[in-house]
């Protein structure tokens, strides 16, 4: 599509997710000249990524839950929202004028070429990324995300050939062998790293958990993947093996009895975490959680950050799944139409009560899986010579190292090691290095902190920089970015 060199608009929204969709009907139905610049080349988000384009044409195969976003993705394209994919922003400023609170500038690029827009609010629906699995092996070619399995399953219809095995733990992991074996593929074995003993502190949970969405569908899902599939549960001691690319993968049952299979493929997954990167870059504060163990940005009950004029809503302010996204969207769009002056508290309140009944419908049982799948010690808390950032190649004893040096946090182990200064600028990295440190020291994760990102927060050229529109505004703003402010 043709896009403006500069868009002017009262809100913003920051990928096509379910949360980053539901925003953007809600927001343009309600009079908010509003814009959606997302990453991909299609609306949809991971979840619902490539649903219109997609070649997997057999329903049976993703689900019913992915082809829920049929109707979602349907009623965005009619909102009036304008709507930019392949749009990857790398800056935000507040925009310099006289008046107070006249919003923010943004730069992003399309095709290799960089612009800028004006928004007087904006709610970042960022989602999810995937948690590291730090395990001895795990950068060799051939070990690959459940995340990006999907990604190629639903974009390209792409399925593993021979000796592929699942190893981790969450729902992701059983929908995705699912997936696979509906798709006819063969698949060795489902590794389940699952720590014994976590059902029983989950129970204290188990009330909600009968009465949610949750139950009768991953029963089933569990119970057709254990069917169809030899699943080993307790599993310790992953490991990747190869010379130049994966050949077998070794691990430990009960007991601590040692067992190796030959294979090609190892799919990794142990749950998933907000992707905070650009929240944290605007300021947005960020706090600890120490059940998930990841870092979330600071949001009241509407998404409004810590920040003036930015909201987050979906799972890139604390992950709940799809369908409590999108109700977090709305409920983010809604607030900021009050700020806009779209409509007064009343109306926004009034609106908001069936997003709350279904907000907490949606979420009702997450306790249970949360507690139940937090990711072991084991594979969160890697030693030795097993890499921690992928960037820059530092490994688990440089930075346990470091530590021993005196170094007490992350930012400092940038001077050390450069650790988290690659193109990912910590982004998988971060919760490994501060659960790391917090360990090394004796100290919680809060104490030890996080990275500071700076703009851009994705790499850029030169022509890119070249490319956006010669206006005192546009050179005011690369001054800022070029001095990271």
């Amino acid at each position: 599509m043709t896009t403006p060199s500069t868009l002017n608009c009262d809100l913003l929204v920051v990928g096509a997710g379910p949360a980053g969709l539901a925003a953007s009907i809600t927001a343009a139905g309600l009079g908010a000249s509003t814009v959606l610049l997302d990453e991909q080349p299609a609306a949809g988000g991971q979840i619902y990524r490539a649903i219109t384009t997609t070649p997997v044409k057999d329903r049976k195969v993703l689900g019913a839950d992915y082809w829920r976003g049929e109707s979602l993705v349907g009623a965005f394209l009619q909102s009036g929202a304008q709507y930019v994919p392949g749009a990857t922003v790398w800056a935000v400023s507040r925009m310099t004028t006289a008046a107070p609170a006249q919003g923010y500038e943004v730069a992003y690029s399309v095709d290799g070429g960089a612009r800028l827009l004006n928004a007087r609010h904006i709610i970042l629906a960022t989602g999810a990324q995937e948690r590291p699995f730090p395990i001895p092996g795990w950068t060799l070619p051939g070990v690959l995300t459940a995340g990006a399995a999907q990604i190629l399953l639903k974009s390209a219809g792409v399925v593993p050939g021979r000796h592929t095995i699942l190893a981790g733990s969450g729902p992701l992991l059983y929908l995705l062998a699912w997936q696979y074996l509906n798709a006819g593929v063969e698949l060795d074995a489902l590794l389940d790293t699952t720590p014994p003993g976590r059902l029983g502190k989950a129970l204290p949970h188990a009330w909600d958990f009968l009465r949610s969405p949750y139950l009768a569908k991953g029963l089933k899902l569990v119970r057709e993947v254990k069917a169809r599939l030899g699943v080993t549960a307790g599993v310790t001691g992953l490991e990747a093996v190869g010379d130049g690319r994966l050949r077998e993968v070794r691990y430990a049952v009960r007991g601590g009895r040692q067992r190796s299979l030959p294979t090609d493929q190892l799919i990794l997954h142990q749950g998933v975490m907000p992707n905070v990167n650009l929240a944290q870059a605007m300021g947005a504060e960020l706090q600890w959680n120490d059940r998930l163990k990841y870092w979330e940005p600071k949001v009241d009950e509407w998404g409004a950050a810590t920040v003036d004029g930015l909201s987050i809503a979906g799972d890139g302010a604390g992950i709940a799944g799809a369908v409590a996204a999108e109700h977090r969207g709305r409920l983010a769009a809604l607030d900021a139409a009050r700020r806009l002056g779209k409509l007064d508290l009343a109306a926004r309140n009034e609106k908001s009560r069936p997003q709350r009944r279904e907000l907490a419908r949606a979420t009702r049982g997450r306790d249970f899986l949360d507690v139940l799948y937090q990711p072991a010690d084991d594979f969160r808390l890697p030693r030795g010579d097993t890499i921690v950032c992928r960037c820059e190649e530092v490994t688990a004893a440089q930075v346990r190292d470091t530590v021993k040096l005196g170094c007490t946090g992350p930012n400092q182990m940038k001077s050390f090691l450069r650790c988290g200064m690659g193109p990912c600028q910590g982004r998988f990295c971060s919760v490994t290095v501060t659960e790391l440190i917090a360990q090394e020291r004796g100290v919680g994760p809060e104490e030890v902190g996080h990275y500071r990102l700076r703009f851009p927060t994705k790499p850029l050229t030169l022509g890119e920089l070249a490319a956006l529109p010669q206006t005192e505004a546009s050179k005011q703003a690369v001054v800022r970015i070029a001095k990271g402010t």
